[in-house]
């Protein structure tokens, strides 16, 4: 019997335990606000799985057609993207299954086309008070080049304007996710305090389109359509034995900025020019994974879903455990002087290696360098969990 069948691949074993990930936010003794943070989770470990072990195997396969090789690796994307496929699928059910679950406990997550007449105007004064100042849409033309300035792992909405006897015009809008938060709390009238309604910022845009667009381009219908591309995020370190290894990191964190995509996923009904265009555009090989998916992408967003009803629809706190190997002693040093101590984060408090830092600071006379950790020290032990 060979060898070989005690063994998988390593890409597909990875996407299993992604896998167990998921089941996790389908467990219903989980309370429901951490099944919401675990599709999170799920997908930003999906996205981490795109840049490096997806892009790795795309490179296999490059190498080994320049070389004549063989199809174990052409043979195993394809397993890869017949799996991610079964994953996206379950996340999608299992997505929801939770919404109707988080209904049940009066906490609705909707669209904007689940709106009151008073919601509706009241976001859109929030949206032209808060949000429009954050908003930049990107006209794209043929002689564009979208990969300079596209972000990796970033939401977007692809926008079609559409005016009879005219081309089709069409736009880029990126989810500002770095200065808005995504969940925004929507008021409820009078009478229907208990209900609490949360919509994400993808459909406040897609709610006030008009409010960008309108003035700068005649259209006759507007519609937005979600989208998201991941590139190749390989750290190779390796190559230059020359440079330090700060050097090699910072040239690989410079070449993600312009690597290539390795996936494109698309809201599914998104009309068949726009994603041929977009695909063009993002120089999208036959290699890479193109994936129709729902209205929503970067559900990274949720592992950081808010809880706007009861406690108990999440765990509770876990407060920071202090190391038996540092309390027992009076200062860091004499701990580790005493025996090599290894601890676990996020469980251990941060504040045994804080104050190491401190005290070894002070003792080199660095007391310009120990009032700047000093006052670090303060808000990392405050944001500890």
């Amino acid at each position: 019997m060979s060898t070989d069948n005690y063994y998988i691949e390593k890409e597909l074993s990875w996407l299993s335990f992604n896998e167990r990930v998921l089941q996790e936010a389908a467990d219903k003794n989980v309370p429901i606000i951490e099944r919401v943070r675990f599709l999170g989770i799920f997908s930003s470990n999906l996205d981490e799985f795109y840049q490096v072990r997806f892009a790795d195997v795309k490179r296999r396969i490059l190498i080994s057609e320049e070389q004549g090789g063989g199809n174990e690796a052409k043979e195993l994307l394809i397993r890869i993207q017949q799996k991610v496929l079964k994953l996206n699928q379950d996340f999608d059910h299992l997505y929801n299954d939770i919404l109707l679950e988080m209904a049940r406990r009066h906490i609705f997550l909707v669209n904007e086309r689940q709106l009151t007449e008073y919601q509706q105007n009241w976001l859109k004064k929030h949206f032209v008070s808060n949000l429009l100042p954050h908003i930049t849409p990107i006209i794209l033309t043929d002689d564009m080049d979208v990969l300079s300035f596209l972000k990796d792992a970033y939401s977007y909405l692809a926008v079609e304007l559409k005016k009879e006897g005219e081309a089709t015009r069409y736009a880029l809008i990126e989810i500002p996710t770095d200065e808005i938060e995504r969940f925004i709390k929507v008021p409820e009238p009078k009478g229907k305090r208990r209900r609490k309604t949360i919509i994400l910022l993808d459909n406040i845009i897609r709610l006030c389109l008009d409010e960008i667009f309108r003035g700068f381009f005649d259209y006759d219908s507007i519609e937005a359509y979600a989208m998201k591309m991941t590139r190749d995020a390989e750290y190779d370190l390796t190559n230059e034995v020359d440079h330090s290894l700060l050097e090699n990191m910072s040239d690989s964190l410079d070449q993600r900025l312009t690597a290539l995509p390795v996936r494109f996923v698309y809201q599914r009904d998104m009309p068949q020019d726009m994603v041929k265009k977009l695909i063009q555009m993002l120089k999208i090989s036959d290699l890479d994974s193109v994936l129709p998916g729902a209205r929503y992408h970067n559900f990274k967003d949720f592992i950081g879903f808010p809880n706007v009803s009861m406690k108990y629809l999440e765990n509770p706190p876990l407060p920071p455990l202090d190391s038996a190997d540092f309390t027992v002693f009076d200062n860091a040093f004499d701990a580790i002087r005493n025996r090599d101590v290894l601890l676990y984060y996020p469980y251990h408090t941060f504040r045994h290696m804080t104050d190491w830092c401190v005290r070894h600071l002070s003792t080199r006379k660095y007391a310009a360098s120990a009032s700047i950790f000093t006052a670090w020290r303060k808000t990392a032990v405050s944001s500890t969990p």
